[in-house]
């Protein structure tokens, strides 16, 4: 097996157990988030309404609205890095190559 495959391989791997870590403590969250929902559900419903909250976009919109922008944002940057290795490749090209020893 070839050291890239390897690394590939293991990169891959590692980037897999960090997401189940992500998921795991992101599930944690929300378990505590919705048992503190309930606990205050009865406080919260004799609360004062707040004036004008009805005109505010809800907390799905908010969301969806985000995470639109961060995947622009994430696209952006990808384009960004690949023409920077576009913009720097004669420089790499020229290195590699005087690195490599005279035959």
């Amino acid at each position: 097996m070839s050291t890239m495959t390897e690394f590939q391989e293991l990169t891959q791997k590692g980037q897999e157990q960090f997401l189940a870590a992500i998921r795991e403590s992101q599930q944690a969250v929300v378990d505590a988030v919705g048992a503190w929902a309930q606990t205050v559900q009865g406080i919260a419903s004799t609360a004062p309404p707040i004036p004008g909250v009805e005109q505010l976009p809800d907390a799905q919109t908010a969301i969806d609205n985000t995470f639109d922008l961060v995947d622009k944002l994430v696209a952006s940057q990808r384009e960004f890095a690949h023409n920077l290795v576009t913009a720097s490749s004669p420089a790499t090209k020229s290195t590699a190559s005087a690195a490599k020893p005279a035959k």
